[in-house]
């Protein structure tokens, strides 16, 4: 699925898209967040390029909340300077690689935010699907393929470290001889993902450790962790090894990042550069004003230091 369905849709109905044509297909649809949003005009793009960014952070958007076609989002992206475009399935791909951007942060793995590693009876599809990802990410010279832990349905989470582990330990090898980064999502559980596992970067990180691998790492979103950690600066200050990849998101409300918000990105963004990141920072917040496209432009500026 190389685009949002028409209509009011959040995060959680895209997955249970994607775990359907994940199981037909092995490849499934990209993924989403937990927060609806209404469908938007597209608008033109402006004849007139933006001025460059300063080429310290790689942006990137997803294009989920955007409710485009990412042949639509691809003549925007480009305008404003951004590197790729997040959380696409491998039919998007040829349109990206024709552009000259990078998907990212691919989708599509079998069983979407739910049904996760944490659970070893999920790891055959799991991981059947997650070689296919790889290969097709590896093929069109992309990094990233995103994963979950699953809920814990009363599972402790020492159960569930060593769960994920031994299914992402089959799978690490794979993806260390592709060259393409496995990378588990931190959500909230307080708000957006009841019961999600992988919900503190502590967590997320004692799995780091239990996998072993250099491709294995964290999607650390900004927004989620503000929810259920906070104390974002020196967590990326201390742990930025495990973490391969960010997303952004306004809080309260997961909207614009300006002044509306309690997270101050450009301190994030200087902190993040200071770590000597090399990887993708994604925006995932969801536009609350009519102009979306400016709201994507203006949050690129923010985080560009």
């Amino acid at each position: 699925m190389t685009q949002n369905p028409q209509g009011t849709i959040t995060r959680r109905d895209t997955f249970a898209i994607a775990a359907a044509g994940a199981a037909a297909a092995l490849i499934g649809a990209p993924a989403m967040a937990a927060d609806n949003v209404t469908t938007p005009a597209v608008p033109a793009v402006p004849a007139a390029p933006a001025g460059a960014l300063k080429g310290n952070i790689n942006h990137s958007v997803c294009l989920w909340c955007y409710k485009m076609k990412v042949e639509e989002m691809i003549p925007q992206a480009k305008r404003i300077g951004l590197k790729g475009i997040d959380l696409l399935d491998p039919k998007a791909f040829p349109a990206l690689k024709e552009a000259g951007l990078a998907c990212s942060m691919t989708s599509g793995i079998w069983g979407g935010i739910p049904k996760g590693y944490n659970r070893t009876e999920h790891h055959e599809k799991l991981n059947q699907t997650m070689r296919e990802l790889i290969d097709a990410t590896a093929a069109a010279g992309f990094p990233n393929v995103i994963c979950f832990s699953g809920n814990r349905d009363g599972m402790s989470d020492e159960e569930g470290v060593r769960n994920c582990a031994k299914g992402l330990k089959e799978v690490a090898a794979y993806a260390e001889q592709k060259k393409v980064t496995i990378c588990m999502e931190l959500l909230n559980s307080r708000r957006d993902h009841k019961d999600y596992m992988c919900d503190k970067s502590a967590w997320g990180i004692e799995l780091c450790k239990a996998v072993g691998s250099e491709r294995f790492k964290l999607l650390f979103d900004i927004y989620h962790m503000q929810i259920d950690e906070g104390d974002i600066i020196a967590t990326i200050q201390k742990n930025n090894q495990f973490f391969g990849h960010y997303h952004t998101g306004g809080n309260p409300g997961r909207h614009e990042i300006d002044e509306t918000q309690e997270l101050y990105y450009p301190a994030i963004m200087k902190a993040i550069v200071a770590t000597g990141f090399k990887g993708y920072v994604a925006q995932e917040f969801i536009p609350a004003k009519p102009d979306k496209i400016a709201s994507l432009e203006a949050a690129v500026r923010l985080c560009d230091v």
